[in-house]
């Protein structure tokens, strides 16, 4: 169903663009909005999406702090159940990182086919304080190598536009990454690589391990809700 801080706009070359329009929560994620996200993706499975902001200061601020440990917990969940659909759907998914991206927006992110990054893009792969997450392990050794990816994850620090560049997290960065963005969603459009050789492409990418690390992930940080929600506030 559509959601009001969602908003899904059909272009005549051929893509969608879904942007987060949750501003006053600098578009923090409850299981409504990131539910809405994982139903657009795997609604029109082969049309290339973008994936961005409606706020070019900021991507996506993880799950929101304000909701109970209950809802986080399906936040969580159904982060790596959008992850998934990003990785098993033929249609390629660009991520277009104006701002922060952290925690559950740091995976989305980085789940994505091609990230295209602003100058002022930031990215942070940390859980929620007092919950021990794993958060990033499925995914950063393929994208930044084995000791990059355990800097990022044990420290939770920040990666700036240009170290991302510089580690292959994005492929590029521009001044204007939604005009960048557009010309590669169009060209893929044009090609017809969703249902065809771009499906045959992640097919081939999503072997050997990676769905298999993406629920080994998905099950350890489901016990570590299950902690949290069992001791209470």
């Amino acid at each position: 169903m559509p959601h009001p801080k969602l908003l899904a706009e059909h272009h005549p070359a051929g893509y969608l663009w879904l942007r987060l329009a949750r501003p006053e929560r600098r578009n923090a994620l409850d299981p409504g909005l990131l539910a809405a996200v994982r139903d657009a993706l795997a609604t029109e499975p082969e049309a290339p999406v973008l994936l961005g902001s409606a706020d070019p200061a900021v991507f996506c601020a993880g799950a929101d702090l304000s909701i109970s440990d209950s809802e986080r917990a399906v936040v969580s969940d159904l982060v790596y159940e959008t992850c998934e659909t990003i990785v098993t759907r033929p249609g390629p998914v660009i991520a277009v990182v104006t701002g922060a991206a952290v925690g559950g927006g740091a995976q989305l992110a980085a789940a994505a086919d091609i990230r295209i990054a602003g100058p002022g893009a930031r990215l942070r792969w940390i859980g929620p304080p007092g919950v021990d997450l794993a958060v990033g392990a499925w995914l950063l050794p393929d994208l930044v190598g084995r000791t990059a990816a355990l800097d990022i994850t044990l420290t939770g620090r920040w990666v700036g536009a240009a170290e991302a560049l510089a580690l292959g997290l994005v492929s590029r960065v521009t001044d204007d990454p939604e005009h960048a963005a557009e010309q590669v969603a169009a060209d893929l459009a044009a090609r017809g690589t969703s249902g065809g050789i771009g499906a045959g492409v992640k097919a081939v990418m999503a072997a050997g391990g990676l769905l298999d690390r993406l629920r080994a992930e998905r099950e350890v940080n489901r016990s570590a809700w299950a902690r949290v929600t069992a001791v209470g506030p």
